[in-house]
């Protein structure tokens, strides 16, 4: 045991110094924190996942930020609203992007006209829907000047709204609407642009330095940021180590000083013996996809026997053992209806309680009795420690009460976007994070247009009830929300497993960081003593 402890130790070492500059000394404030995953992109417009979100929001700033939950201004220096609520009109404060270049209101509109553009192909380009005719520029169904985004000056955004929208602010805070620079986006270099510290430009407090996949990213203080005195680290670098037990083992020995997963076999321990260990509510939710499109998932007694024979109560206590809560539904705690009470509490139980008994009749009325002549299906999920625990746990919970057999298939994250998005599994592990406060940032993805729903499901019924909610701004809204989550529940497209906890690890050293319950961190006020 030692001496495995000690290679992994080594093999830190060599990671942490083999990327280091001879500028990385003492004299410089310097974070190192480990991210997890390797993200796809450093796009605002392109990107759709924590890992690049997490990035990204240290080398850019949109016109607000999220601080403990308030939105805040960052770009804006005010903002005013008309009467009917419908539009909004931002004054800029004076800022630069790193290049030294002027940032103003002109590369707001084009940033957010770029994530509407239906060749970019943005998966959050619904995110900007509430704007008028956004998404009927997206769907080519009208061009881009009807878009209701326009700079009326450098220092002046106007944007005009479908209708009155109460989280729009809360919705500007997000990585999609984050300025990028069009000479920059449309140089030679393509797509490549964001990864490649030579033509990254951005306006936050950090700016890109090195870029090396598979092992570091570093960032550096960006000179041109408005509220550069305010930036205390000078250097981040940013890992990408998955195994969650050899970060652990990073942090402990004091080589990292940030990790964002915990090995859930660790949970207990560092519960009794560590401060250092920080749990979170999340407005999160962790659950399987079914392919609908293929056999045998093309059969919704089938989906719903494998959903019922999941002991979900046991998964949380005996396997992830963080605090989380078993889903009754898909929509998690923490958000509130018109009358101020918990959307998941009023919701109620979806009947998706363990019930062998059921599940075992629904395979048979499948015609699978015992699982005879169930195919050997493959689930999928993206590497790490605690997904394999999580699929060996449902992979044996199946083989006991339906009789099948689950084979697992790991994917490096990357990889596994592309598989989910190809449609190319029967069963893959998801997770979602809503985005702002409000129900529709869990159900909207549901639609059947929408990129990020790779199940092949579709229910004009529920697309129908989301257009009709985001249409409202009244208490009735919510009736179309509660419809909408039980068609979801009742059809099954989805295995809700769990609420997730945010569970993450910081030393003593560090103070002033910020993480959302979205799950994005934000290094801009931080000090390392």
């Amino acid at each position: 045991m030692k001496r495995n402890i000690c290679a992994v130790c080594v093999i830190i070492v060599l990671l942490l110094t083999g990327c280091a500059t001879p500028t990385d000394n003492d004299t410089l404030q310097t974070l190192n924190f480990n991210l997890g995953s390797e993200p796809g992109t450093l796009d605002p417009q392109l990107n759709k996942d924590l890992y690049g979100g997490s990035v990204i929001n240290n080398l850019y700033e949109g016109l607000f930020r999220c601080v403990n939950g308030v939105v805040v201004p960052a770009i804006a220096k005010s903002y005013s609203v008309s009467a009917d609520g419908l539009k909004y009109t931002f004054k800029l404060i004076n800022s630069k992007w790193s290049d030294g270049s002027e940032l103003t209101a002109y590369d707001f509109e084009y940033a957010w006209k770029r994530a509407l553009d239906p060749k970019l192909a943005s998966e959050y380009a619904y995110q900007l829907y509430y704007i008028a005719n956004s998404e009927a520029y997206h769907k080519g169904l009208s061009p881009v000047e009807s878009v209701g985004i326009k700079a009326v000056d450098a220092n002046t955004l106007e944007v005009l709204l479908n209708q009155p929208t109460p989280f729009f602010l809360e919705l500007l805070t997000t990585f999609t609407f984050m300025p990028t620079k069009k000479e920059v986006v449309e140089s030679k270099y393509d797509g490549a642009w964001s990864l490649n510290p030579a033509t990254s430009v951005t306006n936050g407090p950090f700016k890109l330095d090195t870029f090396n996949s598979g092992s570091q990213i570093k960032l550096v203080k960006n000179p041109e940021y408005h509220n550069r005195s305010s930036v205390s680290l000078d250097v981040i670098n940013i890992y990408m180590i998955n195994e969650a037990t050899t970060s652990l083992t990073a942090f402990e020995s004091g080589q990292i000083d940030i990790i964002d997963s915990v090995p859930n076999v660790e949970v207990p321990r560092l519960l009794n013996e560590s401060h250092q260990l920080k749990i979170n509510p999340m407005i999160a939710t962790a659950y399987y996809g079914f392919n609908i499109l293929k056999a045998p998932f093309d059969n919704l007694n089938v989906r719903k026997a494998l959903t019922l024979a999941v002991n979900r109560k046991l998964l949380v206590e005996e396997v992830t053992k963080a605090g989380e809560l078993p889903a009754a539904g898909f929509m998690p705690p923490g958000l509130l209806d018109a009358y101020g009470k918990d959307f998941n509490m009023v919701a109620g139980d979806y009947g998706l309680e363990y019930n062998p008994d059921l599940a075992r009749q629904l395979m048979s009325d499948a015609g699978y009795h015992n699982g005879e002549g169930f195919p050997t299906v493959e689930l999928f999920y993206n590497t790490s420690e605690s997904n394999h625990l999580i699929a060996v746990a449902l992979q044996e919970m199946w083989k006991n009460e339906l009789g099948i057999s689950i084979e697992l298939v790991s994917q490096e994250f990357a990889v596994f976007q592309t598989t989910k998005a190809e449609r190319q599994y029967q069963i893959a592990r998801g997770s979602w994070f809503g985005d702002y406060s409000d129900p529709l940032s869990m159900l909207e993805i549901w639609t059947s247009d929408n990129p990020i729903n790779s199940t092949g499901w579709t229910n004009d019924k529920y697309d129908a009830l989301i257009s009709s909610a985001k249409s409202k701004n009244d208490a009735s809204r919510y009736n179309d929300l509660y419809q909408a989550e039980s068609i979801l529940m009742s059809e099954a497209p989805i295995l809700p497993l769990y609420y997730y906890t945010d569970l993450y690890m910081v030393s003593d050293s560090v103070t002033g960081y910020e993480k959302t319950n979205t799950g994005l961190w934000y290094f801009g006020k931080t000090k390392k003593s």
